[in-house]
């Protein structure tokens, strides 16, 4: 108690709640906008921490991180654009809400649903940090493989109204994935000579290419015919956007979305691009009407937000206890701690308690904040719905080539932007979809490293596989799970 005593003190001064404010509105601001991302905001804001108290300093990036994350709403929901790869399930529900007039719903629900997945986050890092950082720190290249084949297996579930196409769209990820100098052995794959091709494709450019690009194509094929859109204040019927029934009934899959997305973010690599569409996932496979997904309902925004913020949380876990990054947010974090000339891991707690409690009370306070300003700020942000498209989505573009120019000072992700905004238009005329092609090339490094890495230890053998607990257990839920997709699909045929 008389570390959190301190951690408050610390915190709740005019400089440091300041400075929260700030990089909560920034961090929101990188996340709304497609390309940017907490990642470039801490990295942009880190020369400007090395004048303040680390206290200070690591405070500001926390908000960053916080606002980060949760602005990837906005853009998903107001133009069905993925602000960043944690808000990509959230297009599937939030836009379809903004389509019928329900924008100024779809973003409270998105708001309030990130800011308590965020505090059970908090809960998660405040008190089970230890023994979770632990059990995370035994996972090898077994296990790690035996998650990502059953993460994957669940694509299934993104692949719409035809099985065959979801599983098409995931083999493309994962055959796109390879693209590049393999791992282990260093040998250059699909790179057809061009030096270009030999770091592989970035997950950016992708992303913004299929989910942005192509939405831009989309509707300049559609603005000859014109568009009517719902006032603002249509969009707003009441304070918490839902009753406490329909609140209360989100109860299991705010707890089960928000675990996924703590187990997640406990995971060095994985991130909340996964996390949130395996939460969407588990909601719909769950729920008693699946065929409901899709189609704007409040379940699928739940499952999005309250999984990606619970990662927050939970992406600290390692770094804080263990020194070790999770992501690249985190990896940035870490540089923050470093310039400051702390190192993280678990003497922390005993050199430098007072700073590990004060970071805690940073990021409860950084929630609220953001809370605070998505709920005051829906009336601007569905503002935005005003604005003609011809001048909005040109405006997009810009931001998106800038996004990936930015993000490796590199032509060739432009041109991967171009590509693939192309290729997702077409794959939107044949209705192929995007999500099993998102995962498969999310997962499919994880999956080809950790699965050569492996067979190494054991010279080529599986059966190791499944003589470890967690790796057998995983294997046997994708196996399970594979089955029991089949046979629903059969038993429909």
């Amino acid at each position: 108690m008389e570390l959190w005593s301190l951690g408050f003190d610390l915190i709740l001064t005019p400089l440091a709640l300041a400075l929260i404010f700030s990089g909560v509105c920034v961090g929101m601001v990188f996340g709304a906008i497609p390309g940017m991302s907490a990642t470039m905001a801490i990295a942009l804001f880190l020369p400007m921490t090395f004048g303040l108290d680390p206290v200070m300093a690591l405070a500001l990036l926390v908000a960053l991180f916080v606002g980060g994350i949760s602005g990837g709403l906005i853009p998903a929901i107001l133009i069905n654009i993925p602000g960043t790869a944690s808000s990509i399930a959230t297009t599937f529900d939030g836009y379809p809400m903004t389509q019928r007039g329900e924008a100024g719903q779809a973003l409270r629900i998105g708001v309030l649903f990130s800011f308590l997945g965020a505090v059970l986050g908090c809960l998660a890092l405040f008190f089970l940090a230890p023994p979770l950082a632990d059990l995370a720190l035994g996972f090898g290249t077994f296990e790690y493989f035996s998650i990502s084949v059953f993460a994957l297996t669940l694509v299934a579930g993104l692949a719409g109204t035809s099985l065959i196409k979801g599983l098409a769209s995931a083999a493309l990820g994962l055959l796109l994935a390879m693209i590049g100098i393999a791992p282990i052995d260093g040998t250059k794959r699909f790179t057809l000579g061009i030096p270009d091709f030999d770091a592989g494709l970035a997950l950016l450019p992708v992303l913004l290419g299929l989910f942005a690009v192509s939405e831009i194509l989309k509707e300049a094929e559609n603005l000859c015919r014109e568009k009517k859109t719902p006032p603002a204040a249509f969009a707003m019927p009441r304070l918490f956007a839902m009753s406490w029934r329909a609140f209360t009934s989100q109860g299991v899959n705010l707890i089960r979305s928000s675990a996924i997305g703590i187990g997640i973010g406990l995971l060095p690599g994985v991130g909340s691009g996964t996390s949130n569409l395996l939460a969407y996932l588990a909601a719909k496979n769950s729920s008693k009407t699946p065929e409901a997904f899709g189609t704007g309902i409040a379940d699928g925004l739940v499952a999005s937000e309250s999984s990606n913020n619970a990662g927050v949380g939970a992406a600290m876990i390692p770094l804080i206890t263990l020194g070790i990054p999770g992501d690249t947010v985190t990896a940035m974090l870490l540089g923050g701690f470093l310039i400051h000339g702390i190192q993280p891991g678990p003497l922390l707690f005993q050199i430098n308690g007072e700073l590990v409690y004060a970071i805690f009370v940073a990021l409860l306070v950084a929630n609220v904040m953001m809370l605070l300003l998505g709920y005051f700020g829906i009336r601007q942000f569905v503002k935005l719905l005003a604005v003609p498209r011809q001048y909005l989505l040109p405006i997009v573009m810009v931001m998106c080539v800038i996004g990936s120019f930015a993000l490796n000072n590199r032509m060739f992700d432009v041109y991967t932007l171009i590509a693939f905004g192309a290729f997702g238009y077409v794959m939107l005329k044949f209705q192929y979809p995007f999500p099993p092609l998102i995962l498969g090339f999310i997962l499919g490094p994880m999956i080809e490293q950790n699965m050569r890495s492996a067979l190494m230890t054991t010279r080529g053998s599986f059966l190791p596989f499944f003589e470890r607990p967690v790796s057998a257990f995983f294997l046997t839920l994708a196996i399970a799970y594979v089955a029991a997709t089949l046979w629903r699909t059969l038993r429909r045929s």
